[in-house]
């Protein structure tokens, strides 16, 4: 990991270092915008030609029923079930209290105002099934879909060697009360959500992380047709805010947590001392060669670097302009600095809170905005699967009370009509 000084950082340098996932000759646009046309043009043909070509797979149909479902999930443990079925009743008990009604408002007498909530009708969820195949994913994605009461789920993931999805991903519909899911993976499954094929339904709305190519179709799609996404949650990351009181064998397990996810993730440590930094590196080289994903995490590291600062003060600032997916304060004292934190996804208090605790079954939602997009969006919740209305009701009195407002602004803007409307209803 390359390792820099906060002070001898100029604004440009740390405008390079916070920068990712960037593609400057347009060469992701370029491939993602051919499959969107062709998924367009050619539907479920063009998704089976995909799987032939970028999962290696034949596939007869596009997707499983439920009882190829059910006769999936039997291959899972009881163990196993028990720890979905935790993150389950955790995640969603979480998220369950963000469904509320709110109160109606007068805002001056006859004049009442409110908001009911509405889901959304039809979502798409994207499960990804590369290198890493992820039920907690489906959890984070369909365990709202349900609270917000969503008419239709939409499922794409993957193929995998079989032609089919695992036994974890399956097991997880049916705990949502899933019966179908879509073998279709990448960027074509965005274009098919989006625009629809003979067999899977145009969405209003598409959720779930990915690789830069999914990414990127996602802020295509929604550039370019009626269906909105969640955020662009692209290639995972990390970044850890430490000073001498956090745990370097702690440090280095997170750093590796996150880096093998993909070559495209990337593990930022920012710290108060170089001892730190050559404490939590030493425990790397201790760790990573025992992992089953280390080739994997070695490239990811590659890519990622160490920010020694001179205080956390600096570390924040450094952390608030980088604006993590994921934020761990590694150090006693984070409750002295969260009040500082203005660009995050997730935040992960202490030595003892693993980013995997959230990744999985804490109950907080591990659908986020990567790429500094935290700086302006919110991770996955029950409001991203409702829409919010605004209603209003006008008596006689109120009408008398807002009127005259109403008919003098209506008349600053030249619109007569607007101010008619008031008016014949005074009289």
């Amino acid at each position: 990991m390359k390792r820099f000084k906060y002070s001898e950082l100029t604004a440009s340098d740390i405008n390079k270092l916070v920068q990712r996932n960037v593609d400057p000759a347009n060469e992701i646009r370029t491939v993602v915008e051919e499959v969107i046309a062709n998924v367009q043009q050619h539907g479920d043909s063009a998704l089976i030609d995909y799987a032939h070509k970028f999962d290696k797979v034949e596939l007869n149909k596009l997707y499983l029923n439920k009882a190829e479902l059910e006769e999936l999930a039997t291959a899972i443990t009881a163990e196993q079930k028990t720890a979905l079925e935790t993150a389950y009743n955790n995640i969603y008990k979480f998220h369950e209290t963000q469904l509320k009604t709110e109160d109606k408002v007068e805002t001056m007498p006859g004049v009442t105002c409110w908001r009911e909530l509405r889901p959304i009708e039809k979502v798409g969820l994207y499960i990804p099934g590369g290198s890493a195949v992820l039920p907690s994913t489906f959890l984070m994605l369909g365990i709202p879909a349900r609270i917000a009461g969503c008419h239709e789920i939409v499922v794409c993931s993957p193929p995998q060697k079989s032609g089919k999805v695992n036994a974890f991903i399956a097991y997880v519909a049916l705990q949502l009360g899933i019966d179908k899911i879509y073998l279709a993976g990448g960027a074509q499954a965005i274009a098919a959500m989006a625009y629809g094929t003979e067999s899977i339904t145009k969405v209003d709305k598409i959720f779930g992380p990915g690789n830069q190519f999914v990414t990127k179709a996602k802020t295509i799609i929604q550039s370019t047709t009626t269906t909105a996404i969640d955020m662009p949650a692209g290639p995972s990351e990390v970044l850890v805010l430490a000073d001498d009181t956090a745990i370097p064998a702690y440090i280095a397990a997170d750093l590796l947590a996150q880096a093998e996810h993909g070559i495209d993730s990337q593990s930022v440590l920012v710290c108060t001392s170089a001892a730190i930094a050559e404490a939590a590196l030493a425990e790397i080289e201790k760790q990573l060669p025992v992992l089953p994903r280390a080739e994997i995490a070695k490239l990811a590291l590659d890519n990622s670097y160490i920010v020694i600062t001179s205080s956390l003060a600096e570390a924040m600032d450094f952390s608030n302009q980088y604006a993590p997916e994921h934020l761990i304060l590694a150090t006693h004292s984070w409750e002295q600095i969260t009040g500082s934190i203005i660009n995050a996804g997730s935040v992960f208090l202490g030595n003892l809170t693993p980013e995997s605790a959230g990744d999985y079954a804490s109950g907080t939602n591990h659908t986020l905005p990567t790429s500094s997009y935290a700086r302006a969006y919110s991770g996955v919740s029950v409001d991203s699967f409702v829409k919010k209305i605004t209603f209003q009701h006008i008596t006689r009195e109120g009408i008398q009370n807002i009127g005259h407002t109403v008919e003098v602004l209506a008349e600053m803007e030249g619109l007569h009509a607007h101010r008619n409307a008031v008016s014949i209803r005074k009289s």
